[in-house]
């Protein structure tokens, strides 16, 4: 069976030195292999296309068959990655944390440990009738959260 540290190394292998990163590598059942790859201005489909042809080109079909799919992770895939969080710097997404409170924001920053959503909200005023907006900067840690979402400009 082909094993999943083998394809981490022949990724990065043929993205040293550059910007494209890994969000995620599978082995499933029967060496069907699903790699999902990104860059912080958005991967294209050539790069998708030379990754597959490099990751084929080193293993052998002779010796084990496979079956590999090569691609970017869906706009409304949960993040995987710490470069993701900072890809989507500036961008809205939807953060659940492992307590289960949902957040929606802004990114405003993120480094290794750590990123920065800033959370607009209606609250009740409490002085007086009627609501008011409330904008808080949020510090969250990747090891709070459960599950975060891009969530699409319609």
């Amino acid at each position: 069976m082909i094993k999943k540290q083998q394809i981490i190394d022949l990724i990065e292998e043929h993205f040293a030195g550059s910007d494209k990163f890994i969000v995620d590598v599978k082995v499933l059942a029967g060496n069907k292999i699903e790699v999902y790859v990104d860059a912080p201005n958005h991967i294209v489909i050539a790069d998708c296309v030379a990754l597959s042809r490099h990751i084929e080109g080193s293993l052998d079909r002779e010796k084990e068959d496979f079956e590999l799919q090569v691609s970017s992770p869906g706009a409304t895939q949960p993040f995987k990655v710490v470069q993701q969080y900072k890809k989507y710097i500036n961008s809205k997404v939807e953060v659940t944390t492992k307590e289960g409170k949902k957040h929606q924001g802004i990114i405003l920053s993120a480094n290794d440990n750590e990123f920065v959503l800033e959370e607009t909200r209606k609250e009740k005023k409490t002085i007086g009738k009627g609501n008011q907006t409330v904008v808080e900067n949020i510090t969250l840690t990747y090891n709070q959260i459960k599950e975060t979402k891009s969530i699409l400009p319609f």
